[in-house]
């Protein structure tokens, strides 16, 4: 399945890389075909006796088709899902939540413990709160 993408993703970049090169290589609809080759009569033989406007345009569409048709290919395959459960709700499978306490346990490891936080006093007025509380650090107006 990753190499069909691989490849549908793949086509889909070389085809819109095809189409920016050859719409920026048409010319307008006021423009003339030899004003964008320098203004002589052997532009229209490159690309045979009808002018650059008729190859260019044609080939526009069909990289046009392949690259709607690459699109449409990478939604379908994209959204491809293993089947899910029929009964239950999405937060069965959500994880567990931490206990309080392991949000604060030190990791065992090599790395130093960091050092204890200061708290600010407490106002001279009111009461102190508690020193195990946040509101110990919060600052006093």
């Amino acid at each position: 399945m990753n190499v069909l993408l691989t490849l549908l993703l793949a086509v889909q970049i070389l085809s819109a890389l095809g189409m920016i090169g050859l719409i920026l290589m048409q010319h307008g609809k006021g423009a003339d075909a030899g004003a964008a080759f320098g203004g002589g009569a052997g532009s229209a033989s490159l690309f045979g006796a009808s002018g650059g406007a008729n190859f260019l345009s044609r080939t526009t569409a069909v990289l046009a088709a392949i690259f709607l048709s690459c699109t449409l290919g990478l939604a379908y395959f994209g959204n491809l899902r293993a089947a899910a459960p029929s009964a239950g709700s999405v937060l069965e499978g959500a994880a567990p939540a931490q206990p309080a306490g392991a949000a604060q346990q030190i990791p065992s490891g090599s790395a130093a413990a960091p050092a204890p936080a200061t708290a600010v006093p407490a106002p001279a007025s009111g009461g102190a709160p508690a020193a195990g509380t946040g509101a110990a650090q919060i600052p006093a107006k």
